[in-house]
């Protein structure tokens, strides 16, 4: 399961064993009935929490089935060594196709012989496979390939332990796994020619240049008329001509840099000192705002200190709010 397993990420697994309740922790081992190299007897290869109890999970394989066409028409090719039988092409029915060329396609239904070809429709006329009856020379294969989901279904099975619950663990062994088995009894693993993994040699796929006939040519715009140029065969002057530098040219180039340089950095400490002096200025300029804002602030605070005080002596019957002098 390690191909599965994204390194240093999480990842869900759905495995069978006895109810338990959610946000169990949990950790597995591969075996603790032997020791490892460094001298340890358990080897933790997993730890989780339990997420929730389902046991209507769906666990799907991706599926790639390929194919080569057998016979071409403008826009719909027969296909074959996809699928074994009618059976299979009437449940893929519908699906989705594509060309090794980036064509897409769909699978329309299944033809007589033989055995598992099937009619398809493409966006576009896809090139004849090599194993054509009068194949071209010098053809490129498109292969059609299908991706889609196997569903799987594991075993319901698992044995509860609880004999470690015991002092004495030594007499338990869990079951072997199937590297263990082989090995003990000597037994090589299966191979299959289908998959081993094979270096894909493609040769690359060539298209004619677009031609377009004179009279047509003529009538478009301007600006869809084909631009074609044909490559020079001579070398141009201004790419064969060399300029050699004299001794007189050269003194002055140097001179012309040397001067450049020394103006150059002028103008850079002339724009330091005008930041630093931009900046002074500016916070110059913000204290100066901030005393305004107080002043008016505090000069709006008299000023209706002071209507308070009249309007109070105009509502107690004082003339123009004026006190009366003794």
């Amino acid at each position: 399961m390690l191909k599965y397993t994204p390194e240093h990420m999480h990842c869900f697994a759905t495995f069978y064993g006895p109810l338990t309740a959610a946000n169990t922790g949990f950790c597995a081992v591969q075996s603790v009935s032997q020791k490892d190299a460094a001298g340890s007897l358990f080897r933790i290869a997993a730890t989780g929490v339990v997420l929730d109890l389902d046991s209507s999970t769906e666990i799907v394989k991706k599926l790639k089935l390929t194919g080569t066409p057998m016979k071409v028409f403008k826009n719909t090719a027969f296909i074959r060594d996809m699928f074994t039988s009618t059976i299979e092409v009437a449940k893929f029915e519908g699906a989705n196709i594509r060309t090794v060329s980036g064509i897409r396609g769909q699978v329309k239904k299944a033809l007589r012989r033989p055995d598992g070809a099937f009619r398809a429709t493409f966006e576009d006329k896809v090139l004849m496979s090599g194993t054509a009856p009068k194949p071209r020379p010098n053809l490129t294969i498109d292969i059609v390939f299908l991706r889609a989901w196997y569903p799987i279904r594991p075993r319901k099975f698992y044995n509860l332990v609880t004999s470690l619950l015991e002092e004495d663990k030594t007499d338990w062994r869990g079951m072997r796994i199937t590297g263990k088995v082989r090995a003990e009894m000597g037994i090589s693993a299966p191979s299959n020619p289908d998959s081993t993994y094979r270096k894909v040699e493609r040769p690359t796929r060539r298209f004619n240049p677009l031609k377009i006939p004179k009279a047509l040519q003529a009538s478009l715009p301007f600006a869809s008329k084909q631009v074609s140029m044909s490559k020079q065969k001579k070398v141009p002057y201004l790419q064969k001509r060399q300029v050699i530098l004299g001794g007189e040219e050269k003194r002055a180039r140097d001179l012309l840099q040397k001067v450049m340089t020394l103006r150059n950095e002028k103008v850079k400490k002339r724009k330091e000192k005008k930041a630093v002096e931009r900046a002074k200025h500016v916070k110059k300029v913000q204290e100066s705002e901030e005393l305004r804002k107080a002043r008016e602030k505090r000069e709006k605070k008299e000023f209706w200190e002071r209507e308070g005080r009249k309007r109070k002596a105009d509502s107690e019957g004082n003339d123009g709010g004026k006190r009366k002098r003794r």
